[in-house]
Parts: structure tokens; C-alpha cells; sequence
């Protein structure tokens, strides 16, 4: 097919998607003040720019995930055994949006949205079915949960606990950023300072049982979504990092007990030295800010981070051209240095990825281990002058933004002032604007394009399924001990009331899962307590 507009020689602006000016080449001269003893050494020595482990991924490859969930927990359970017969080293699971709500599939306010953009789960019954025949002792589970995070914690205990699974085996991640919702997502049950109380609980609980699970993935993917800057991104996401480190420290925890499951969740967008400089960025200024904070423990200062591909990155137009922007994109997470990665699949712009486009997705990530060669040399750009140069910039625009959230009264205050809202808003419009007016171009979006095309296969979801899950959700109500459920309920809601409990709120929860309480119930204790959060601060 002819493109209907045939772009000729270079019309793309000179600036990185984030606007940075780009020079025409980059010399020693760019990073004069660079220490390279100070800033750079080695990988796996401090500040950890050049990778937090000596040998990097000639030691250990990074883990492959594929976001994966939908409809019932049988059919994700199905795709999650196709995902790790095809190489998989890591499951990801993506909940429905009554879920991601707090909200049991039988909710008013679930109507048209059970299992539609994720899996559907509400009791520890559904945990157990997701997981059915995948041995959790042996399995890192990363859940993308964020208000709800410690119920669907608990569900995964309770169903580890009716596997026979040790506790301190389990291994993997809950999401439970809860300050980048208020930034850019909006799934949230509670308020900021009740959600800070709940998240230093989990960091009580898991340091005593369950030591080898990331307690909090703090999140910019989400940040960029929702049109930030690849400096914005790294700024705020370090400035919630650093955040939670604070209120774990305040709620009597020593920094040592906690911050080495600490992790982070960064998106990787298409610019491509300007995402490798981020995470090299990201891993430098982490280090300094934790031993600055007194921690002892090398592991307190080791960034580990996941990455995700850019999911706003893909087009619905030219659909299979996302498979270049994802090939792009996960090279730039593996040079950058990412412990874990997921790859998108083409037809995300245009539905749940069907399993043909995941094997691709997956096979993007082998290929870039087995046959690039990139994984054979620890941090290979380490000492380029574009590199190292963005590097330098992308730090001096977080510190920037520190000392601005600082001068606004700090993360809750800046929170109520819409500061965060505001910046993302602006930078996404300056984004949509250059891209309507084609002074950025975008390969079959606004250059380059085709008329017609064929739409590749779509997954769709069962509209049976959600009368599947509410019958499924009436079996456990009816078969579970009303006594133990109301009493674990009852207990819940007193430590909640009473912030000066000895009592433990992921303690509590874990005691309802095990009695098959629902999601729902336990959000509505918390709803009932701390108030639903309404508050969406002025743009």
C-alpha cells in the first residue's frame, strides 16, 4: 500500500520525547564533572550506576514476565501454565477492574467489569483456583495491586498455606504503591495517611514471615502512562521510594529490617538512550539517598527494579509495528540494567494480548538473551558520552523536583495541592500536541500511514463469565463458618480503629483469608473506618 503522506529527509524534533535538547554529538567535554571513581566504578559496587551485581546477566539472566489475567481464575490459571511451558521465568497477574476496586464480583458497581481488563478475584477460594497446579515454593508471583494490596496478600498466603507452602518460601511482589495512585492511576480504597498505616504493616508482617517477598514495588510505569516525563517519572518515583522509607521508619521499623525488599516498577518508553540513562540514574541516586538515611545493609541500597515496555507507546494503527517498538524498548530495559522485564504484545492497543501475541512478546525477550549478545558484558554503554551525559541530566532534574516537593510541604501536602496532577497534565499535553501537529512523528499514526489494513485476531471475553463468578462466589459464602468470618471481621475492624494496636492489620487479614472472608468485606471494613477517599486535587 502507498503511504498517503510520504514524509521526506528528518522532520522529527531535535529534543528527547521528554524535551530534552539534543546536541549534534556528545563529547568529553558534556562529562567533564563526571567522577568517574565516584559516580561510575564497576557494576555491583557503589552508587550501583552500572548495575547492582558485579557479573550482571552472566550470572543470572533476568526474570521473563508476561502480564497475564482474565475472566475466571481457570481460564488465567491455563494461560498462566501455557506462559511457563513456553519459558517464562516469572508470572505477573493482572486483576479486573472490580478487583483493582476493592469490590466482590457480585457488586453492584462490578456489573460489565468482572474479568474483563484482568482476572477476577475474591476470596481465597479464587487464589487457590488461579494457582491450582502451580507449586507457589517454586514460582515468583508478582501481583499489580494497589489499594487492595494486602487482601490480595492474603488471599495468596492462605492459598499457599492449603498448598502445604511454608511461608518463608514464597517469593515475589505485591504492586502497593498507593502514592502514585493519587499521582496518576485513581484506584485507591482509603486516603494517603490510613494507606501509609496499612502499607508499614505489611513491611511488620512480611519481615517476620514472609522474608523473601518484595513488599512494595514502588511504580512509575504508571506515572509515565499517564503522559509524564521520563525525568518526572524518575523524580516521582524515587520521591515515593523515599517516602515509604520515611513512614517505615516513623511506624518504629529500623531501615534495615525493610528496605532490602523494596523494589521498583519503571516503564520503558521508546526513547531509547534516554529510558537505559534512567534506570542507570534511578540506581545512582537511590544508593546515596538510603545511606544518607543511615542504612547499613549494602542490600538497603540496591535498586531492583522491574520494567515494563510502554504500553502508551502502542498504536492501534499498523498494529504489528508494535512488535519493533517492544523489540526497542526491551533492549533498552536489558542495557539499562532491569532485574525483571515484561514484554507488551502487538494487539494490547486493541484488546487483551491472545496467546499467539504473547509467545511473540515472550520470544522478544529470549531473543534479546540468547542471540543479541548484549547480556554476555555488564552495562556495555557505561562510559558513552550521550549516555553517560543524559544520565547526569536525568539527575539533576530529580534533585530538581525534590527540593520542589520539599518547598510545597513535602509528599502529602504537594498530594493535596494537585502538584503531582499538574506537572503529568502538562507534559502530557505538550506530548499530544507535538504529535498532532506532526512535529513528532509516529510511524502509522500520523507519518506513514495506510488506508484499510486487517485487524489482528481479538481476544474476547465470555459475557457468561461473570454469572460464573457470582454463582462461584455463593458457594464459598455458603460453605464457609459465619462465626469465624463475623469474629475475624470484628478483630479486623479494632485494629484498624485503634492506631495505637499492638495488633497487626496484615496479620488481621491474613486471618480472614483464611476463613474465606471476601475481598469486598474486608474493604468495607476499611471503607467504614478511615472513610472512602473522594478527593481528586484541581489540575
Amino acid at each position: 500500500m502507498v503511504p498517503l503522506h510520504p514524509i521526506s529527509g528528518n522532520q522529527t524534533l531535535r529534543t528527547t520525547i521528554s524535551g530534552a535538547e539534543n546536541k549534534p554529538f556528545y563529547a568529553p567535554s558534556d562529562i567533564a564533572n563526571l567522577n568517574v571513581g565516584h559516580d561510575l566504578g564497576a557494576p555491583g559496587q557503589f552508587p550501583y550506576t552500572r548495575g547492582i551485581h558485579e557479573s550482571m546477566y552472566r550470572g543470572k539472566l533476568w526474570t521473563m514476565r508476561q502480564f497475564a489475567g482474565f475472566g475466571t481464575a481457570e481460564e488465567t490459571n491455563q494461560r498462566f501454565k501455557y506462559l511457563l511451558a513456553q519459558g517464562q521465568t516469572g508470572l505477573s497477574v493482572a486483576f479486573d477492574f472490580p478487583t483493582l476496586m476493592g469490590y466482590d464480583s457480585d457488586h453492584p458497581r462490578s456489573k460489565g467489569e468482572v474479568g474483563r481488563c484482568g482476572v477476577a478475584i475474591s476470596s481465597t477460594d479464587d487464589m487457590e483456583t488461579l494457582f491450582a497446579g502451580i507449586p507457589l515454593d517454586h514460582v515468583s508471583t508478582s501481583m499489580t495491586i494497589n489499594g487492595p494490596a494486602a487482601m490480595l496478600f492474603a488471599f495468596y498466603i492462605a492459598a499457599a498455606e492449603r498448598q502445604g507452602v511454608a511461608l518463608e518460601q514464597l517469593r515475589g511482589t505485591i504492586q502497593n504503591d498507593i502514592l502514585k495512585e493519587y499521582h496518576a492511576q485513581n484506584s485507591w480504597l482509603v486516603g494517603p495517611r490510613p494507606s501509609m498505616r496499612i502499607i508499614t504493616d505489611i513491611f511488620k508482617y512480611a519481615a517476620q514471615y514472609t522474608p523473601q517477598w518484595n513488599t512494595i514495588s514502588i511504580s512509575g510505569y504508571h506515572i509515565r502512562e499517564a503522559g509524564s516525563t521520563a525525568g518526572q517519572e524518575l523524580a516521582f518515583t524515587l520521591a515515593d521510594g523515599l517516602c515509604y522509607v520515611d513512614e517505615g521508619v516513623k511506624a518504629g521499623l529500623q531501615i534495615d529490617d525493610f528496605a532490602p525488599r523494596l523494589s521498583f516498577f519503571f516503564d520503558v518508553h521508546i526513547e531509547f538512550f534516554e529510558e537505559i540513562a534512567k534506570f542507570r540514574a534511578a540506581r545512582r541516586i537511590w544508593a546515596r539517598e538510603m545511606q544518607k538515611r543511615g542504612a547499613k545493609n549494602p542490600r538497603s541500597l540496591l535498586m531492583r527494579t522491574h520494567a515494563q515496555t510502554a504500553g502508551v507507546s502502542l498504536t492501534a494503527q499498523q498494529p504489528e509495528n508494535n512488535i519493533v517498538r517492544t523489540a526497542i524498548e526491551a533492549l533498552a530495559a536489558v542495557l539499562g540494567g532491569a532485574q525483571s522485564l515484561h514484554t507488551n504484545s502487538f494487539d494490547e492497543a486493541l484488546a487483551l494480548p491472545t496467546e499467539k501475541a504473547v509467545q511473540i512478546a515472550l520470544r522478544t525477550q529470549q531473543i534479546v538473551a540468547f542471540e543479541s549478545g548484549v547480556a554476555a558484558v555488564a552495562d556495555p554503554l557505561g562510559g558513552s558520552y550521550y549516555v553517560e551525559a543524559l544520565t547526569d541530566r536525568l539527575e539533576r532534574e530529580c534533585y530538581d523536583y525534590f527540593k520542589r516537593i520539599e518547598d510545597a510541604g513535602g509528599m502529602f501536602a504537594a498530594l493535596d495541592a494537585g502538584f503531582f496532577r499538574r506537572e503529568i497534565a502538562r507534559s502530557s499535553f505538550t506530548y499530544q500536541t507535538e504529535i498532532m501537529n506532526k512535529r513528532r512523528l509516529v510511524v502509522g499514526v500520523n507519518a506513514y500511514e495506510t488506508e484499510g489494513g486487517v485487524e489482528p485476531p481479538i481476544l474476547y471475553i465470555n459475557p457468561k463469565l461473570e454469572a460464573q463468578q457470582t454463582v462461584r462466589l455463593a458457594r464459598t459464602r455458603a460453605t464457609r463458618d459465619a462465626l469465624k468470618v463475623q469474629a475475624s471481621l470484628t478483630n479486623l475492624e479494632a485494629i484498624c480503629r485503634d492506631e495505637n494496636s499492638p495488633g497487626n492489620i496484615m496479620a488481621a487479614l491474613v486471618d480472614c483469608a483464611r476463613v474465606n472472608v471476601t475481598l469486598g468485606e474486608m474493604a468495607d471494613v476499611c471503607r467504614k473506618v478511615y472513610g472512602e477517599f473522594n478527593k481528586l486535587a484541581a489540575v
